[in-house]
């Protein structure tokens, strides 16, 4: 994966993560407690992911 392919996914992977922000917020406000408990291990699996990415990117 050269450098401009590791922006372009890191740059993806940041909007998802702000989307997914949102639909939890949704979520919280109306009280569907499980799919918040799913959609931040969605999260934390988003951010596991951009640490490994800008480490390649680091690495470059």
């Amino acid at each position: 994966m050269n450098k401009q392919e590791l922006e372009f996914e890191i740059a993806e992977l940041k909007m998802d993560y702000t989307r997914q922000q949102g639909d939890i917020e949704k979520l919280e406000t109306t009280g569907h407690a499980r799919m918040v408990e799913q959609a931040e291990e969605r999260l934390e699996k988003m951010e596991q992911r951009l640490m490994e990415l800008n480490q390649k990117l680091a690495e470059l």
